[in-house]
């Protein structure tokens, strides 16, 4: 898939992304959101360069809301402005994933103290939208209304989220038995009541992120990818980011063979992230999409958390401990699960 060399640029792009106070936008000139820069410091994290990871998470924790959350944008400037006031439950739930990620790549108990009471503040603003049948609000408006509607790709995110948030609290000797609670509710939620979400299934990551979340595994995970398949994945060039456009994205196709690597499929992980090479770029980052019927690079933007998740990728199927622990989840804690003894 890619060499050591290669592999290196990218690292490298992300580094020359990232500002000097530790954000990562997802290129320079353009926001900043708190799950892509999450995803580009844990790609950080598996290429060894911890102490740059370490800035991205504390430049989090300095700008974390008193409520718990952050805005859905920041601009990329000294300032660090919000541009859009909306606080996202899956984009305040992700720093848990990162955090956790951080400590089996450093062991480092100082870092995880020192962050711990942004996780649980973070945790504590997203179960707030929890719903009576287990999924979550997608967000709060700038004036603090609730928008109890749950996107199921959004929640997926969430699900591994807690169970990495219980993760921490288990190694802080600090129980939460309300997120024991909470993650059980939406891992059934997500495994078995489809329509308690918004119908976003024209979206791929839809199809997948019940999977590359955890909640979705097995016989059941073969069989939603299986259905779907042909659909959403174009051969030769990677996977399309929503139906029936004619776009394949690198995320998206990142994303997918993180989730096939985590059900056992390999074999068809290294596939995708082969055919999505065709969006390298000579600097070592990677376009966000290609839309085929034009033959057209589209948008003209490199953008960090492509890179990152193409980085997360490989290192999942090269065995990274830590990536491996986060996105396996065979470890992870599953809270009072009301399917795992059926």
């Amino acid at each position: 898939m890619l060499t050591a060399e290669q592999a290196a640029r990218t690292v490298a792009g992300i580094l020359a992304t990232q500002r000097t106070d530790g954000a990562i936008p997802w290129f320079r000139g353009h926001h900043l959101d708190p799950w892509d820069h999450t995803e580009a410091a844990m790609a950080l994290d598996a290429a060894g360069e911890h102490e740059r990871a370490e800035a991205a998470y504390d430049w989090l924790a300095r700008h974390q809301n008193p409520d718990g959350s952050w805005y859905a944008a920041y601009a990329d400037g000294d300032a660090g402005e919000p541009t859009d006031r909306g606080r996202e439950t899956n984009f305040c739930a992700y720093l848990a994933v990162g955090v956790w990620h951080h400590f089996l790549s450093t062991g480092d108990e100082t870092f995880l103290d020192r962050m711990w009471p942004a996780v649980h503040a973070a945790t504590e603003y997203v179960l707030e939208l929890q719903q009576p049948g287990g999924e979550i609000g997608w967000k709060r408006e700038d004036d603090g209304t609730p928008v109890n509607d749950a996107l199921l790709t959004g929640s997926s995110s969430i699900y591994q989220a807690l169970r990495c948030a219980l993760a921490l609290a288990e190694q802080r000797e600090e129980p939460q038995p309300d997120w024991e609670l909470a993650v059980g509710r939406l891992g059934h939620a997500i495994r078995s009541h489809p329509e308690r979400f918004l119908d976003k299934s024209r979206y791929s990551m839809d199809w997948y992120y019940p999977i590359l979340g955890g909640a979705v595994r097995g016989a059941q995970a073969r069989e939603r990818i299986d259905a779907e398949w042909e659909q959403f994945v174009v051969p030769g060039l990677g996977v399309r980011c929503v139906l029936p456009n004619p776009w394949v994205t690198g995320g998206e196709s990142a994303e997918l063979a993180l989730a096939l690597w985590a059900m056992g499929e390999s074999e068809r992980a290294v596939q995708i992230l082969k055919w999505m090479q065709h969006l390298r770029a000579d600097d070592g980052m990677y376009w966000t999409g290609y839309v085929f019927d034009d033959d057209a690079i589209w948008p003209q933007e490199r953008t960090s958390w492509t890179a990152g998740s193409l980085l997360l990728a490989v290192a999942a199927l090269g065995g990274d401990e830590a990536t491996t622990t986060v996105f396996g989840g065979e470890h992870l804690p599953t809270g009072l699960d009301p399917d795992c003894c059926r």
